[in-house]
């Protein structure tokens, strides 16, 4: 029987950046393991939180995905724990072992805020560990593609570790079995909603379902896990009909100078706020996480308006 579950908060100084990156640590003598040790710069708070924790011994390093707020601080946790065994999605391996690509790829998307989380260092190859390796102590691999083609998500029981495959998630303080959660898509740049759709599908088909969804981003949740997950589900398709309507309503405007960016970008928030509940209540958030949501969500609806202006127009749809 393993030990707790414990949730390491990697606070950042960037703007709302304060319990929004979740790093999971299950602590036993017999086997722990750490889930998404978050960005490079948070090192030295991970480390001194695990050792307080009274870690001795890791056993396992799983990355539901590479990106910098999840996987940068890979190389630093082995230093630490030489014997630890890193387990990812076989794509996101070459970027551990050789992280330049990585690095320069999160400097041009996200500026500034790549400089706070810190550059990467290299993984030795010696350290990754396949799946398998994983199953043997109980640790369920499960591929969940959407937010990054190389995402995954791992079981261990009664917890699913869902990264963000099921989007951004806050209690709102209510507490983790409050349905009155705050909920918002997680989507890439190049986003293909079907491929996001089908691994909620499959985290909606594991049998037993999980009593409890433990995020990246931020928190834990033990309600009614199929409702969220088919809450995240519906989210996609309601976010991308409010783009497509405010991109018909774009298109029926006479010839006048067209709005800014943000004012397009602030219109589709609107609309998708009328039609979801959970993403409505993100307006209870403090003001400063509130901001941070608001920039989110602005990336999220770049990746959907850039599904419907290509891949959909390329598939005759629109």
């Amino acid at each position: 029987m393993s030990g707790p579950l414990h949730l390491i908060d990697l606070d950042q100084p960037l703007p709302g950046q304060r319990r929004f990156i979740s790093c999971w640590a299950r602590i036993d003598d017999a086997f722990s393991y750490v889930v998404d040790p978050g960005p490079p710069s948070s090192a030295g708070v991970l480390l001194e939180a695990l050792r307080g924790l009274g870690l001795a011994r890791l056993d396992f390093i799983l990355l539901t995905h590479v990106h910098l707020d999840h996987g940068g601080c890979t190389a630093r946790l082995l230093e630490a724990w030489p014997e630890a065994k890193v387990v990812c999605h076989p794509a996101g391996r070459p970027h551990l072992i050789d992280p330049g690509r990585l690095w320069a790829g999160s400097r041009k998307v996200l500026g500034a805020k790549a400089e706070v989380y810190g550059e990467p260092r290299p993984v030795p190859p010696g350290a990754l560990a396949d799946d398998a390796a994983a199953a043997a102590r109980g640790i369920e691999v499960i591929p969940t593609p959407g937010h990054a083609p190389h995402h995954v998500a791992f079981r261990d029981g009664d917890d699913v570790f869902v990264g963000e495959a099921a989007g951004t998630f806050s209690s709102l303080g209510l507490g983790p079995d409050s349905e009155a959660y705050y909920l918002r898509p997680a989507t890439p740049p190049r986003f293909h909603p079907s491929v996001a759709q089908a691994s909620l599908d499959r985290l909606l088909a594991l049998d037993p379902l999980p009593r409890r969804l433990r995020f990246a981003h931020h928190g834990w949740f033990a309600g009614d896990v199929r409702g969220l997950l088919l809450a995240a589900r519906g989210q996609i398709d309601l976010w991308l009909e409010a783009c497509r309507q405010a991109l018909a309503a774009q298109r029926g405007l006479p010839h006048t100078e067209p709005g800014s960016e943000d004012e397009f970008l602030a219109a589709i928030a609107d609309l998708a706020r009328r039609a979801d509940p959970h993403y409505a209540r993100g307006q209870t958030l403090p003001p400063d996480i509130r901001e941070r949501e608001r920039e989110f969500t602005r990336q999220s609806l770049r990746g959907m308006l850039g599904h419907l202006l290509t891949d959909e127009v390329d598939d005759g749809r629109s």
